[in-house]
């Protein structure tokens, strides 16, 4: 469909071309170039890590984490309210996702029903940070994991940038995935990275990244030397152009997260006072960067009849996101049923996300907001 207001644009400038175009005229190191390894240095400095290591995805980067953490046999804590990866990264890693609740306020793992879910078998817990906001439990979590002596590895795929005080999200886990698709904080169109403070962990990510190559700082593409593979590892390495790209996206964060709050302010302000709805709602110390705005209907009645008001509308909107422990893969492998868990169930039907970008302009706002306000309006 051809979207009068889609749900977001990505943010870009003639920076991000001529970086990436840079690469392309130098004619080398496409694959394997000095761009990855200064992207990867920035990365950990912005987010105070000792190590960064980029993937061709969040996807194959989470993958590869749980891999490096070794957590093969053993049961890894998700939420259910989730893009369907972080579950199947833990099935590929060879271990078993057990699905807990999220809680109503920043929609991310309930710390209190993640507790009871451990078992001696538990190896990690995973918790999102949903929209580009801090999970309201994230320091309990974290206590969680300590008191049971067990992992927190964050999928913070979409919150890079947010931070509870002075704390960003993606510091407080033994390891913490984020994602650079086309629609996240800043994007090389499909990559992600992973940040840590183990020298081990990094190493055995950077094995797994390149087939288990061992590469002592050589390029394979660059010598003539025969190099040792000590382990089955992947091809998930973030192409050169992607990196350059990245670099200069990284560069204008700050304007990007500027923009994107100022139109957030703009809708909590012109959607706050609809009898009907709630607007995102977080800790007074949070701050949340809105890779996505998500508002929360009374129920999944009044949700769906919005989201097709919208559409006819050519406005685009989406559920983020319908249960993963629902979806059939989940209920084959794992038995899972609805009413398993009610309050996530509940939520997935009452939750809207409607359009947010950086560039979004006055008018779009307006438009969006007169046409939820058209809805929730009695027809006389």
């Amino acid at each position: 469909m051809d979207w009068k207001i889609p749900l977001f644009k990505t943010y870009w400038d003639e920076s991000d071309v001529e970086a990436v175009s840079e690469v392309i005229r130098r004619g080398t190191f496409w694959a394997v170039g000095p761009e990855i390894v200064e992207f990867e240095k920035k990365l950990a400095g912005f987010l105070e890590r000792k190590y960064a290591v980029t993937f061709n995805s969040g996807t194959s980067a989470l993958h590869a984490t749980l891999l490096a953490h070794d957590v093969t046999g053993s049961e890894i804590i998700v939420p259910s309210f989730t893009f369907i990866a972080t579950a199947n990264c833990v099935v590929l890693a060879g271990a078993k996702p057990v699905f807990a609740e999220c809680e109503n306020q920043t929609f991310a793992l309930d710390a209190e029903d993640v507790a009871e879910r451990i078992t001696e078998k538990t190896r990690a817990v995973v918790p999102i940070h949903y929209g580009g906001c801090p999970a309201r439990d994230s320091k309990a979590l974290r206590e969680v994991c300590d008191d049971h002596d067990i992992l927190l590895i964050e999928d913070a795929a979409e919150s890079l940038g947010s931070r509870i005080g002075d704390m960003k999200t993606g510091t407080l886990g033994d390891s913490s995935m984020f994602s650079m698709c086309q629609n996240k904080v800043i994007t090389t169109g499909e990559g992600g990275f992973v940040v840590t403070d183990s020298e081990k962990i990094y190493n055995k990510m950077e094995l797994i990244r390149s087939h288990g190559r061992v590469e002592k700082g050589q390029d394979y593409f660059s010598t003539i030397e025969e190099m040792d593979y000590i382990e089955v590892g992947y091809n998930y390495r973030l192409p050169t152009m992607s990196a350059a790209l990245g670099l200069s996206q990284l560069e204008k964060i700050g304007e990007n997260i500027r923009r994107r709050r100022d139109v957030a302010s703009k809708l909590d302000k012109k959607l706050r006072d609809i009898d009907g709805i709630r607007i995102p709602s977080f800790p007074r110390d949070f701050f949340h960067v809105y890779q996505m705005y998500t508002i929360t209907l009374p129920d999944e009645k009044s949700r769906d009849g919005l989201q097709e008001h919208l559409t006819s509308r050519g406005v685009m909107s989406r559920i983020y996101f319908d249960p993963v422990h629902l979806k059939s893969l989940y209920r084959k492998m794992g038995g899972y049923k609805r009413g398993d868990l009610p309050k996530t169930e509940s939520i997935s039907k009452r939750v809207l996300t409607i359009p947010i970008y950086p560039g979004m302009l006055d008018v779009e706002i307006d438009s969006v907001c007169s046409e939820i306000h058209s809805y929730f309006t009695p027809k006389r």
